[in-house]
């Protein structure tokens, strides 16, 4: 009988018995996998209980950190978060804290865990700032006090010298203390060997902490490239300007080059606003794009005057610039300001100055100019009139 099959025919006979084959290996393994669960949850059932039910997981999450966590007694789990929920912790502090870290349960709650939770509050950790930042990372939790967290704590508040900065620096980037004597200090090292002050280096570590502890080598390549731009090192730029450099995706760098060269900028345009204000490579494309077009197309300025004050691209749009250069045409078009007026002359001064200098001095001649540039209106299209004395 099978002599008169067609090739096609055995094909498929062939394919249909391995795909056979395939599923019932796969429903062994499932089959396996399931048994295996149902064990785990039988030999570990008031490990998941007790996680689901005091530590808000969900079935499937208590189920697979009952791997990592084991007891059969809520003693022990009992007080350690009895010990949590009077130093400040919420459901939701205990609950990431846990899932992060199931064998937190099992710590001793007084020789343990006190003597830490002590001393981050001895530090100045606030009531309120403490579960946030052990929550978020409990590997401090994990080290020794005597041999990891007290010394790194020490070598911060060296290096930062004022207590308040080494909580700033706490608070922004928990796992500081773990990264002092691997990054930390090297980098803060070879910032002083290029002539970076210690109120910069302080800057440094408490607004960006994430490149004070980035890999010695990666710092060294910055410093350099910074360096060859002729950015000082005694100078706040600096440090900003290393900051930029190490977080701005190359690119991305590249495009901002890029989309300055087709607002007419040169190389050496961006190079020099680069080194005034580091920052503004660090604004979105689209308001880069809109703040150009405003001032180049509509209040017809030269983009290179932008170059020399690149600070203004961090100015609201419409809050500020729009209204402010709104004014200044009006009043040059009126002959009662020269035309020309640089950006930091009223763009950068604040309100109180702009308003008694541009708009409160021709408050006779043209008395509605106050109430519009306060409601912010653009009034390049809007029609003023001026009283002659």
């Amino acid at each position: 009988m099978f002599a008169f099959l067609s090739s096609r025919q055995l094909l498929f006979i062939a394919h249909r018995n391995r795909r056979t084959q395939f599923q019932l290996g796969l429903l062994q393994k499932t089959a396996f996998f399931s048994i295996k669960s149902f064990s785990l949850a039988q030999r570990h059932s008031f490990t998941v209980s007790y996680l689901i039910n005091s530590c808000g997981f969900s079935p499937k999450s208590a189920l697979l950190a009952s791997q990592k966590v084991h007891f059969e007694n809520p003693d022990k789990p009992d007080s350690v978060l009895n010990l949590l929920k009077q130093n400040g912790f919420n459901d939701t502090h205990i609950t990431k804290l846990i899932r992060r870290f199931p064998q937190f349960l099992l710590f001793n709650p007084k020789n343990t865990l006190l003597p830490k939770i002590e001393f981050f509050r001895s530090i100045g950790i606030s009531t309120s700032d403490l579960p946030r930042i052990l929550s978020t990372s409990p590997d401090l939790l994990k080290r020794s006090l005597k041999n990891h967290l007290i010394p790194c704590y020490d070598i911060l508040k060296s290096l930062l010298v004022e207590n308040e900065k080494v909580i700033k620096t706490l608070r922004r980037s928990h796992w500081s203390l773990q990264y002092i004597t691997i990054s930390i200090v090297p980098n803060v090292e070879l910032l002083r060997e290029v002539g970076v002050p210690q109120s910069n280096i302080s800057f440094l570590v408490t607004t960006c902490p994430f490149v004070a502890s980035i890999q010695p080598s990666k710092l060294v390549k910055a410093i350099q490239e910074v360096k060859e731009m002729g950015i000082d090192p005694s100078k706040i730029v600096f440090v900003q300007a290393i900051v930029v450099v190490l977080t701005l995706k190359k690119p991305m760098w590249e495009y901002k080059f890029e989309i300055f060269k087709r607002w007419g900028w040169s190389k050496e345009d961006t190079v020099l606003a680069f080194k005034k204000d580091p920052n503004f490579m660090r604004l979105s494309v689209k308001n880069i794009m809109k703040t150009m077009n405003f001032l180049v197309n509509k209040f017809g300025r030269p983009s290179a005057d932008i170059a020399r004050n690149p600070v203004v691209l961090h100015l609201s749009l419409e809050k500020r610039i729009i209204p402010r250069c709104s004014v200044i045409q009006i009043l040059v078009a009126n002959d009662l300001v020269k035309d020309g007026l640089s950006f930091s002359s009223f763009l950068l001064v604040n309100e109180k100055s702009f308003l008694e200098k541009y708009v409160s001095k021709f408050q006779d001649i043209a008395p509605q100019l106050l109430s519009l540039y306060q409601n912010k209106m653009d009034l390049l299209d809007v029609e003023i009139q001026f009283e002659k004395g």
